[in-house]
């Protein structure tokens, strides 16, 4: 039996979602990175990928029309669903109540934007599984993991590109902001591959599934804003040794080695090389301003 045919799957599959945008009257939007799940098998890949069960709350960000959501729906014992769109937010609880009327009472949706929500209402989650929007995938989770450590795994679908920059290693090509700020809240490792026409609209690149592993920050005296922003100078340009990148928040070059060598860091080096605990070695070596300890 197939999941089109299977009476006890609320699932939505093709036709479900066209009819469903169709009915309100929906056009998928670059802007807001809308690209629908629409296979069920996908969607069913995704939530054993991210580990979760009876026991956990589920946060996930941009349901749209609720492809994922009813997947968690079946295993888990509740969802908290962020989306911006006030349409589809409107929608969400409709779609599961018609589809799965026994999980209806298990979701909350939230209508926000993940990237200034503050308030991941009650029960608090313990993971979050999303199909990230692709032009706001790594600002939306980096303020995800900030704003709630109540969290400790996830698993996010996000643009190829994106989950390989997340996962990449010091001294790789493409190992830079996101790898390193991500690394200051958990572990982020490959968990597989999403290929274009499982969603509609089909987006012109592949996906990537990132697994997320909850872990304590660097010990360090620094703030957490203190290490981002020498994450953020060493990497403004990439090509530059770390005394160049580093002179203007040290006020020189020679200022910045002394700071460098203070941390046990190479001077030379560039920021690629670093790991985030070197970069909070850095951050508590330099001297702030009261405004900067923020």
């Amino acid at each position: 039996m197939t999941d089109h045919e299977r009476p006890a799957s609320g699932l939505l599959d093709p036709t479900s979602v066209r009819d469903l945008a169709g009915r309100l009257g929906l056009r998928p939007t670059k802007q807001r990175g809308q690209n629908f799940v629409i296979d069920a098998n996908t969607v069913r890949r995704i939530v054993r990928a991210a580990g979760v069960d009876a026991d956990d709350t589920v946060l996930e960000v941009g349901p749209g029309l609720g492809s994922l959501t009813l997947g968690l729906l079946e295993v888990v014992g509740q969802v908290t669903a962020i989306e911006i769109d006030d349409l589809l937010a409107g929608e969400l609880a409709r779609t599961v109540a018609t589809r799965m009327p026994t999980a209806a009472d298990r979701l909350t949706v939230i209508e926000a934007d993940a990237l200034t929500v503050t308030d991941l209402g009650q029960p608090p989650p313990t993971a979050l599984v999303a199909n990230l929007p692709y032009n706001v995938a790594v600002p939306v989770l980096l303020h995800l993991m900030a704003i709630s450590e109540q969290w400790r795994r996830g698993l996010v679908m996000v643009q190829l590109e994106v989950a390989d920059r997340l996962v990449a290693a010091p001294g790789s090509k493409i190992y830079g902001v996101p790898s390193v700020k991500a690394a200051w809240y958990a572990r982020a490792t490959r968990a597989g591959v999403v290929g274009p026409k499982v969603f509609w609209p089909e987006p012109n690149v592949d996906s990537g599934l990132v697994l997320l592993e909850r872990r304590d920050p660097p010990a360090t005296t620094a703030t957490r804003q203190q290490v981002f922003t020498v994450i953020d100078a060493a990497f403004a340009q990439r090509r530059k040794m770390l005394r160049s990148a580093l002179s203007g928040l040290c006020g020189s070059s020679a200022a910045a080695s002394a700071v460098l060598e203070a941390a046990g860091v190479e001077p030379t080096v560039r920021g690629e090389m670093l790991d985030v605990q070197a970069f909070a070695r850095i951050a508590e070596c330099l001297t702030w301003r009261t405004d900067d300890r923020d």
